[in-house]
């Protein structure tokens, strides 16, 4: 089982790093204004980097894994709530393809402490 959930995290990693660089150079460079906030940007960046982190420390099977997982969700709900305060429908999407990658890695990270 704890195979499958990593899968399923890793996936979510993925997902949400391709939706925030999606978002990110096809949606907030396009639309200005509060889309490319500092702020803003750098959150989405971080966002991008901390996926790809999390996703290759799970997929080469690391045993501080669980390390970047809980780091990647914290980085992951301040994305979400970026998104969220600018709004509008590719924003949203964004946040919630974040909050279900916190989610996942949340749970991945607190998993592998209590192993």
């Amino acid at each position: 089982m704890q195979k499958n959930e990593m899968q399923s995290c890793i996936n979510a990693c993925w997902e949400c790093r391709t939706l925030c660089i999606d978002t990110l150079f096809n949606h907030c460079l396009q639309q200005g204004g509060k889309h490319v906030a500092p702020e803003h940007i750098k959150v989405m960046t971080d966002c991008i980097q901390a996926c790809q982190v999390a996703a290759d420390f799970m997929m080469r099977g690391s045993s501080l894994h669980m390390v970047e997982c809980s780091a990647c969700a914290e980085v992951c709900d301040a994305c979400a709530d970026s998104c969220e305060k600018i709004g509008g429908e590719m924003m949203l999407a964004c946040a919630k393809a974040c909050r279900l990658c916190a989610d996942t890695c949340r749970a991945m990270g607190k998993a592998k402490k209590a192993a």
